[in-house]
C-alpha cells in the first residue's frame, strides 16, 4: 500500500489491510472473512507470532516474511524460536540478497 492504494494488482478476491496491527488484522479477517490464505510481511514481535498461531489453528494457511540471514540465526532469535517450538513452519525459504526473487535455500519442515 502507498497512500491508501494497492501498488500491485493481486486479484479481485484479495483484501488488503493497512494501518492496523497484524494481530488485530489477522484475527479480524479470520472472524469476518473466512480466508483460505493470509499473507503478512515483516513478522517481528510476539503478538505477530500469536496471530499466526491463531490463524493456523483456525485452519488458515499463511505466507509470512521476515528478515534473517540463515536458519541458525533465526533459531537464535527468541521471536522466531517460539515459532519453531510451536511447529508453525511447513517451509522456510531464503531469498538471494543480490538477485531479486532468486531462491537460495528451501528448508522443509522435516529438516528444521
Amino acid at each position: 500500500m502507498y497512500r491508501g492504494k494497492a501498488e500491485n494488482d493481486i486479484g479481485i478476491r484479495t483484501d488488503i489491510l493497512n494501518n492496523i496491527s497484524k494481530k488485530i488484522g489477522i484475527e479480524m479477517m479470520i472472524r469476518s472473512m473466512s480466508p483460505k490464505v493470509i499473507v503478512a510481511d515483516e513478522i517481528g514481535n510476539i503478538s505477530d507470532i500469536d496471530a499466526i498461531n491463531y490463524a493456523l489453528c483456525s485452519g488458515v494457511k499463511g505466507i509470512f516474511t521476515a528478515h534473517g540471514d540463515n536458519l541458525e540465526k533465526l533459531k537464535l532469535n527468541p521471536i522466531f524460536n517460539k515459532m519453531f517450538e510451536l511447529n508453525l513452519f511447513e517451509k522456510i525459504i531464503f531469498l538471494d540478497k543480490k538477485e531479486k526473487g532468486k531462491i537460495c535455500k528451501i528448508y522443509e519442515y522435516e529438516n528444521l
